[in-house]
């Protein structure tokens, strides 16, 4: 557990190790006065689907160009990305033992139009830790601080893998995927793989990996 509180940027559907370091924490700030970044998982994220990692992007509108502040980002509702997004979610999980539990909290985001990926994201991870039943004190950053002292725990790179650098089967623990006999275990996806093929015992995996504090066990 980290004593310190961390600094992370927003993600869409963020990955595991994401879950896992933000849950480290008594307290993490979400990084809301940083320049957006292109091709990061601010409003990217990656699932696994029947031919194996499968990236899904969300167009966005930059008000200010590349000046342009991560909340104030606007998602580019003229794209019929949520139509796009939720087909191929569904496609890849309909058959895992939990999607249609996590239908029901997940689907109404690709239905209502949103005008902030900020606000986007930042409902999604709420539910995500609902479904988890974590309490880690959640608070918005005030200003942008480019360097932050040894008394923060600064995680915002996790935010910024290029679109090429996919996750891949290398290390760590695994657990069930529907497609495993096609393409092999694949790690650190979206943490939404974890849920809908492990459902609440996404926690003791995740606990197992140390991503939960002992006030939240």
């Amino acid at each position: 557990m980290q004593s310190n509180p961390s600094i992370l940027s927003i993600a869409y559907l963020p990955s595991i190790r994401y879950i896992k370091e933000l849950f480290n924490s008594k307290i993490a700030y979400l990084e809301k006065h940083e320049t957006y970044r292109k091709q990061t998982y601010r409003n990217r994220c990656v699932i696994y689907s029947a031919n194996g990692a499968l990236p899904l992007s969300i167009p966005v509108i930059k008000p200010q160009g590349n000046r342009t502040k991560v909340c104030d980002v606007v998602l580019d509702n003229s794209v019929k990305w949520r139509r796009e997004h939720w087909r191929a979610i569904e496609s890849a999980y309909k058959n895992s033992a939990y999607f249609e539990y996590l239908k029901d909290y997940f689907e109404q985001y690709y239905v209502k139009e949103w005008k902030y990926l900020w606000d986007f994201n930042l409902s999604i991870l709420e539910t995500i830790m609902a479904i988890l039943e974590v309490k880690v004190e959640l608070k918005e950053t005030k200003s942008y601080i480019k360097d932050y002292d040894s008394n923060f725990n600064d995680l915002r790179r996790l935010a910024d893998e290029n679109k090429k650098e996919l996750p891949n089967n290398s290390q760590g623990e695994e657990y069930f995927q529907v497609f495993e006999n096609k393409h092999g275990f694949i790690s650190n996806l979206s943490v939404f793989d974890l849920l809908c093929n492990c459902g609440m015992d996404s926690r003791i995996f995740l606990i197992k990996k140390g991503a939960f504090s002992p006030l939240n066990k």
